[in-house]
């Protein structure tokens, strides 16, 4: 097993497709540089990000999650999704904290399109986050 300075997390981020995802693609189209151990998943909007999709990255081998959204007060696409999406990240860390996983393995994120340095810092200090924690006590499928 690989100790902690060799140890590359997997990482799984759940992101807006009007917002985070336009950042993730804006960064990319810059050239600047993020980790690529971050596996993007494209979805209308974080609102519809349930608690059963996070658990199941995890199940299937991530170190840890993100929940990139539109910016708060009026920038969700779809009202008020992103709000949603935050009371569900909120309540599943207090159970991740409680079962001994961890809170600090999720992670929610708000950001527009036009924000891919938002999108880059965000990611990359996640990351590093994960990167100390160690691999997931759940282990890799």
């Amino acid at each position: 097993m690989p100790n902690r300075d060799e140890f590359e997390p997997s990482i799984v981020a759940f992101c807006c497709w009007w917002c985070a995802y336009g950042a993730a693609d804006l960064a990319g189209m810059s050239k600047m540089d993020y980790p690529t151990n971050v596996r993007i998943v494209r979805v209308p909007c974080t609102g519809r990000v349930d608690v059963l999709h996070i658990l199941k990255a995890f199940k299937e081998g991530a170190d840890g999650v993100i929940v990139a959204g539109c910016l708060k007060d009026g920038g969700c696409h779809y009202v008020d999704g992103n709000m949603k999406a935050e009371r569900r990240v909120s309540g599943l860390k207090r159970s991740l904290e409680a079962i001994g996983l961890g809170d600090q393995r999720l992670e929610m994120y708000f950001m527009s399109a036009g924000m891919p340095e938002k999108f880059v810092q965000s990611v990359t200090q996640f990351t590093e986050t994960i990167r100390k924690l160690g691999p997931s006590p759940l282990g890799r499928k």
